[in-house]
């Protein structure tokens, strides 16, 4: 594989990675509307409390919230092997 292959590849697998992540925020923001304990209460932006809803403290227990909490654990989890894969995969190739 040549160098540029190996580029454009990268890039296309960390857009892939950024867009995975970027949705598990959003679910992760749909998950603190849902929970009364971590509603946003100041009425201006705030960062996204994603350590609570992953570990789930705080969150609301009813089962829909909870499904979108194991959806955005899942797709953290697929980020994370996503990450580890391509740093394996680059370690493999040698660029150049």
């Amino acid at each position: 594989m040549t160098g540029q292959y190996v580029y454009l590849f990268c890039g296309v697998w960390a857009l892939v990675m950024v867009a995975i992540f970027i949705q598990a925020i959003r679910l992760s923001y749909r998950i603190e509307g849902r929970s009364p304990e971590l509603a946003n209460r100041y009425g201006f932006p705030v960062n996204a409390q994603i350590f609570h809803t992953v570990t789930n403290y705080k969150v609301a227990r009813d089962p829909e919230t909870q499904a979108l909490r194991r959806r955005m654990n899942r797709l953290l989890l697929i980020c994370l092997a996503g990450m580890i894969a391509m740093g394996i995969a680059i370690n493999w190739v040698q660029v150049g």
